[in-house]
């Protein structure tokens, strides 16, 4: 048992959605998902399970973390206390290189790093498949985060999640694309994916419509990136992007995660490609606009949205799965 490790993972963007849970207390997705692991944006997590230490103790970003936050973190740390039978408390030190809670998935990638570092302070060897089960129990999408380039999640069938996780569909080196992230808005969102969801799937009549379109989609998106089939994964992933936050908005209250810029974008980018761009849009939980299309094609989609955009932009692309530090990228 080394007692301390640290893992650098990447969060992942869903191009067929994860939205709903068919268990929350195992976060067993209602659906399956599909998704790219984006380099661009990392973070890093240092885990240091400390004899004689009274209790968990969490800092993100420099600032010590409390409340309900803290609680989910030692519930997780509970799990692989469990696992490996210990009782020893952790001190965890976490930082994201990108904004946190504001809709660019970090809690994927902030699990996936939790669960990669975790697992190994404790010695727990675990095959691919069991660190993407773990990683799923502290947020559903940072069991895609354990695989680079693009990766399918399982929702599974066994009531206890093992047959629940995420496998590979195409590294990160098969397709040269670039996800321009705009940012239209500062701070963290109003209401959190996982309430969000929850709250959907309990009051929206277009829930059930949305799990049950999610196979064909997820059919089509993995054949059209095999295939490097930029035409029909657009339509894939702007379907699966709009039925989600339709599901959403439906519910009782509605969920409107978006503001004015990121309507005007999602015109722009659809004028974008009417005009011949081969280029498409998706927005997770939250109101910032992801906009796919061929590293080629970047210099010439950034100026045109430049015309109308003139906030902050990141620049990711397809990237590596959850690895420790001091060893090779997780394939």
């Amino acid at each position: 048992m080394r007692m301390r490790a640290t893992a650098i993972a990447h969060p992942n963007l869903a191009l067929v959605k994860y939205w709903g849970k068919r268990d929350i207390r195992l976060n067993l997705p209602a659906a399956g998902s599909l998704s790219v692991t984006l380099s661009g944006l990392r973070t890093q997590t240092s885990v240091a399970f400390i004899p004689g230490q009274a209790r968990d103790a969490v800092i993100l970003n420099g600032r010590a973390v409390w409340g309900p936050k803290l609680d989910r973190i030692v519930r997780f740390l509970d799990h692989l206390r469990r696992l490996a039978g210990t009782d020893l408390r952790a001190t965890v030190n976490t930082e994201n290189d990108f904004p946190t809670a504001a809709g660019l998935a970090s809690s994927s990638s902030g699990f996936a790093a939790l669960a990669a570092a975790g697992a190994a302070a404790l010695g727990l060897e675990l095959t691919a498949p069991e660190l993407s089960v773990l990683a799923r129990l502290g947020s559903g999408s940072a069991a895609r985060s354990i695989h680079g380039g693009f990766v399918e999640m399982l929702p599974g069938v066994m009531p206890d999640g093992s047959d629940s996780h995420a496998v590979p569909v195409a590294y990160e080196n098969h397709w040269d694309l670039r996800c321009l992230i705009l940012l239209t808005a500062k701070g963290e969102k109003s209401i959190g994916s996982t309430e969000a969801m929850n709250h959907t799937a309990s009051s929206s009549p277009y829930y059930r419509a949305w799990v049950e379109s999610v196979p064909h989609d997820l059919a089509l998106a993995r054949e059209a990136i095999r295939n490097r089939d930029m035409k029909t994964l657009a339509v894939v992933a702007e379907r699966s992007c709009l039925r989600m936050h339709a599901s959403a908005a439906a519910a009782d209250p509605g969920i409107l995660f978006w503001n004015g810029t990121t309507i005007e974008l999602i015109h722009h980018i659809r004028k974008l490609r009417s005009d011949g761009f081969p280029v498409f849009f998706t927005i997770d939980a939250g109101p910032h606009v992801k906009v796919f299309c061929s590293a080629s094609e970047m210099s010439a989609v950034t100026q045109s949205i430049r015309s109308v955009f003139s906030g902050d932009i990141i620049v990711a692309r397809p990237g590596p799965g959850v690895y420790l530090k001091d060893e090779p990228e997780r394939r």
